[in-house]
């Protein structure tokens, strides 16, 4: 699925990464427990989290994950930013729950990682 796709389903605004229509995620992966994201093989993986912390972009980048969905209508700080653009991560922002995220990129076709 498109990046492109995922913010349009979702009500998403990217606020940083390029391109979202040229980038593609074949499965996604919701949690808030990072150690759970760190037992993940690579691969176009889209994250979605209700964590908006500097740990959340480490583990992303550990994990090989450039793509964040960050729900709940969280704000990240400026440092997070900086990074994830130097990191060259794609960072889209979403009003809605994880839940109501996972359900609605599930129903429109994305795959669960599990």
């Amino acid at each position: 699925m498109r990046l492109s796709e995922v913010v349009e389903i979702i009500g998403g605004t990217v606020v940083c990464g390029e391109n979202p229509e040229e980038q593609q995620v074949d499965k996604a992966f919701a949690t808030d427990l990072m150690s759970d994201v760190l037992t993940l093989e690579a691969g176009r993986i889209l994250l979605i989290t209700g964590l908006n912390h500097l740990q959340t972009l480490r583990t992303a980048e550990m994990a090989e994950i450039s793509h964040i969905v960050i729900v709940r209508n969280k704000k990240p700080s400026k440092e997070f930013l900086a990074l994830a653009k130097r990191e060259k991560m794609t960072i889209i922002l979403s009003e809605k729950s994880l839940y109501s995220v996972s359900g609605a990129l599930y129903k429109n076709g994305l795959e669960p990682v599990y």
